[in-house]
């Protein structure tokens, strides 16, 4: 339930945006004197992260990399929750993100071109996030995130780094296990390369699962397609008295043994608002991860970015900006992001090196389960999806794996059965629900059964409804939902160069079962 005097009550949280939601915390803050200090607005309580980037409407700036330490010895400190993050330009540019459990002084990375030689040290950033105190509810929570941006790496370099402080070399016994590597992505495109995909993740035994199949696919770059921890379970940008930050603590030591390796590129689902940090809900996303600066503007939506690695583009978007069904931040871009996704899918479409285009985000713009299609969604980039000719497009929010035929125009275009194939230009666009990262399972409508690889139960349509623009379920028959299976997945692709380039796409469990397999082809 929600705390009378603190959190929204949900009838009014229900009307408000985030901006508002946040600044009815702030005042609600403000007539606590025992939690609005000086240290609560430092940290970056009432004006977002105090990271690097502000969120909008936040006066927020870095914390020195000296930060005031904890008086705990550095030595005793350990760092955990590494995970990375390519720059905007993959093959030059890596961000290493950490977490320690006290203020620290000197934070740093040290890097190298083998494990026993770090000769090189990058200062790091320290940004630190207040969750505030709920009487009789929960203590408050500091937690402190550190970050380096590496540039200037070479192309399709393996390099050796370690992340420490003042009293904690990596480099040195007995702190050397920790010590792990990355690889920059290649000057040319590869001939061949795999990515994964999931959203939808939380903290559980089978986003453990998930994570180390995941691992063993040797991927290049992983993307997470929002609903990150669930530390807000509301999902709806409503605070109140379930909010765990300590979540987030969790999330990030399971992701570890992936992410500290494989860069994990995420975007912002409906649960990665938090507005006890900033107006937009993103000043606690900010703060955790450093993600490319490629987007219109990474202060006010960080979830927005492209870059390019071999011979795909990729383009994370933040739904969060049209969706009819969850309207806490509808139209907070203004239609920045829009106008930016019409000018990159132009300019990756007419990049002589890019054969596909994928793009991913958290609601989902075809899909039959639990949320079904978001009228937002359909109406605000479907159209600039087919202009431009978008080869694959990733979704989460249902939690469970979904995959369409080849829709254009709103229609079946192609057929596409489990192991067939596909040619965007000709046919249309395939869809995936990848919402099968870890957190409990939804299903499809009433009598709308499963059908995957080995049980594959084929039929004309099936009945669904869909999220229109006031907000009711409006029920529609549907023909192009073709792949349905309730249970835990993630996505490997494997992209392929040279004169007959494709996208050889797959659903595995976390067992390491296939329940779905197709390809996406140019001009076959």
């Amino acid at each position: 339930m929600d705390i009378p005097d603190f959190g929204i009550p949900p009838a009014l949280a229900r009307r408000m945006s985030m901006a508002e939601q946040h600044e009815y915390l702030r005042l609600r803050l403000s007539r606590r004197r025992t939690l609005v200090t000086a240290g609560a607005v430092a940290s970056g309580l009432l004006a977002g992260c105090s990271g690097g980037s502000a969120s909008r409407g936040a006066t927020a700036g870095a914390s020195p990399a000296t930060a005031t330490a904890s008086g705990v010895p550095g030595a005793v400190i350990t760092p955990f929750g590494r995970h990375l993050a390519f720059g905007a330009d993959p093959r030059t540019q890596m961000r290493i993100s950490w977490q320690v459990p006290l203020a620290v002084r000197r934070p740093y990375v040290r890097i190298g071109l083998r494990p026993d030689d770090l000769g090189r040290r990058i200062t790091a950033e320290v940004r630190d996030l207040r969750t505030p105190e709920l009487a009789g509810v929960r203590p408050a929570v500091e937690q402190y995130y550190l970050h380096a941006a590496l540039d200037g790496l070479r192309p399709g370099t393996t390099y050796y780094y370690g992340v420490g402080h003042e009293g904690f070399d990596p480099a040195a016994p007995p702190n050397r296990p920790t010590i792990a590597s990355f690889r920059t992505a290649p000057a040319s495109p590869p001939e061949r390369f795999v990515f994964t995909a999931f959203g939808d993740q939380g903290v559980s035994d089978e986003a453990v699962a998930n994570n180390r199949l995941l691992l063993r696919q040797n991927p290049a770059f992983h993307l997470h397609a929002g609903d990150i921890c669930y530390a807000n379970p509301t999902g709806r940008g409503k605070q109140s008295d379930t909010f765990d930050a300590s979540q987030w603590d969790r999330f990030l030591k399971q992701t570890e043994p992936v992410a500290k390796s494989v860069p994990w590129m995420v975007t912002t689902g409906n649960h990665d608002m938090e507005a006890w940090y900033s107006p937009d809900g993103y000043g606690g996303q900010l703060a955790r991860f450093s993600l490319p600066d490629s987007g219109f503007d990474p202060r006010t939506a960080p979830g927005v970015y492209a870059f390019r690695y071999g011979n795909v583009g990729v383009v994370a978007l933040d739904a969060n900006d049209v969706s009819y069904e969850l309207p806490a931040n509808h139209g907070y871009t203004e239609g920045r992001q829009t106008a930016w996704l019409a000018r990159t899918l132009k300019e990756l479409r007419a990049a002589r090196d890019i054969d596909f285009v994928v793009v991913f985000f958290h609601h989902c713009a075809y899909s039959t389960s639990t949320h079904a299609s978001d009228g937002g969604v359909r109406a605000a980039w479907l159209p600039l999806f087919t202009e431009h000719r978008v080869d694959l497009v990733i979704n989460g929010h249902n939690h469970v794996y979904e995959r369409t035929d080849a829709i254009r125009g709103g229609e079946v275009g192609r057929p596409v059965p489990v192991g067939g194939s596909t040619d965007p230009a000709r046919d249309g666009i395939v869809y995936v629900t990848a919402g099968g990262g870890g957190k409990d399972l939804y299903g499809f409508p009433a009598g709308v059964g499963e059908s995957y690889e080995g049980e594959v139960a084929d039929r004309e349509s099936v009945a669904t409804f869909r999220w229109t623009k006031s907000r009711k379920a409006e029920p529609e028959t549907v023909e192009w939902s073709r792949v349905r299976h309730r249970g835990f997945s993630f996505l490997r692709v494997e992209a392929e160069a040279g004169a007959a380039p494709r996208l050889s796409v797959s659903a595995l469990t976390p067992g390491g079962e296939r329940i779905d397999h197709f390809e996406v082809r140019r001009g076959g």
